[in-house]
């Protein structure tokens, strides 16, 4: 069996972290689903800026566009173009799921990361001009976005909540997410609003490289994972979820981010094998799954009880690393480094605007 339809017979959905109009005029993205096993897609303005800088697909719709139209406004057009046709092509697996799976992703601007309430406003505009059901739209999981995670919750809006890099980070999302779930029980609406969960796993090892013994090279990012999961499981196992389970409410899924490999010395699908785990879902660059398509192995599954994981943090913290610290810091850094490629984004959107305009 391939490797990739090992992982997903585990449990686990296998979704792509890309999106280009290549992939999908080329029946790439097709293809994907149907030889490996791939159930949805995420994006993000760094994964749209190098699709519209390295193809010309985008060019004529850039320059047919309304000169009163802003960048911003300009790029949600081409990207919600993008994600209804990758939606559709992912709607029977929602359908067979009953809207557990089969999603795609849609960011708000970075530049709302810390403005709660145009971040709800964002979301739910978004989702409305999608049109698709299975539009996750992400929110970062930033102490201002943990309230419009709520809200956008609250009004139906599928969430990806992304941006996060801890144990502690991750249970924040999910209280958020369970307040707005039993609001809407609370209100005699239906709860089942999906949502999953974005833990970023190889950006803590890209962090401690050369700071750590050698042998805790690229061990962090797993070993957050295994403490994330732990506290995954004991919230599903809580009476406050069952309860909401009990009146029609879904699992946020934890979705593992960020498992492409950083270190060339080490294996291409170390996050993939190592992070395998049921009703959790795991988003990969294009080249890793094809790795793992092509070699992957598939072992036991993380253990629920997050030992292993509590042994290896404590090597990390014996070695000067604080873990909660470098939680903070990395998800400040994400939340800077997204709001730079939106910037370059826009740049880039405008100038080819320019370019063309003055071609013709």
């Amino acid at each position: 069996m391939n490797p990739t339809r090992t992982l997903h017979e585990l449990g686990q959905s296998l979704w792509l972290d890309n999106i280009t109009r290549e992939l999908l005029n080329s029946g790439t993205l097709q293809r994907y689903i149907d030889e490996l096993s791939v159930t949805g897609l995420t994006s993000n303005p760094t994964i749209f800026d190098q699709a519209i800088r390295n193809s010309p697909m985008y060019d004529q719709d850039i320059a047919s566009a309304a000169d009163s139209r802003s960048g911003e406004m300009l790029f949600f057009d081409l990207a919600l173009a993008d994600l209804r046709r990758a939606a559709d092509l992912f709607q029977p697996v929602h359908e067979r799921t009953d809207g557990v799976d089969g999603f795609v992703s849609l960011e708000v601007s970075p530049l709302l990361a810390h403005d709660t309430e145009s971040t709800i406003e964002a979301a739910i505009d978004l989702h409305k001009r999608g049109g698709r059901r299975n539009l996750f739209i992400k929110i970062p999981g930033t102490p201002e976005g943990l309230p419009a995670i709520e809200q956008a919750i609250f009004a139906g809006v599928p969430v990806n909540v992304t941006l996060l890099f801890s144990r502690e980070q991750y249970l924040a999302a999910a209280d958020a997410y369970l307040r707005g779930v039993e609001r809407r029980i609370a209100e005699g609406l239906n709860p089942a609003v999906a949502s999953v969960a974005s833990l970023f796993i190889s950006r803590w090892d890209v962090a401690v490289a050369g700071k750590v013994p050698a042998r805790l090279a690229n061990r962090l990012g797993v070993a957050v994972g295994q403490r994330t999961f732990k506290a995954y499981r004991d919230l599903l196992a809580s009476p406050r979820f069952q309860r909401a389970a009990n009146a029609g409410a879904r699992a946020q899924r934890l979705l593992w981010a960020s498992t492409g490999t950083k270190d060339p010395k080490a294996s291409d699908i170390l996050y993939v094998k190592a992070l395998a785990s049921p009703l959790t879902v795991n988003t990969m660059p294009e080249g890793t799954l094809k790795a793992f398509g092509d070699h992957g192995e598939v072992g036991e599954p993380i253990a629920a009880d997050g030992r292993a994981g509590e042994a290896v943090l404590a090597r990390f913290a014996k070695a000067g690393i604080d873990i909660d610290a470098l939680a903070k810091q990395l998800q400040d850094e994400g939340a800077a480094s997204f709001v730079k490629s939106w910037n370059d984004l826009m740049e880039r959107i405008e100038s080819k605007r320019g370019a063309m305009r003055k071609a013709s």
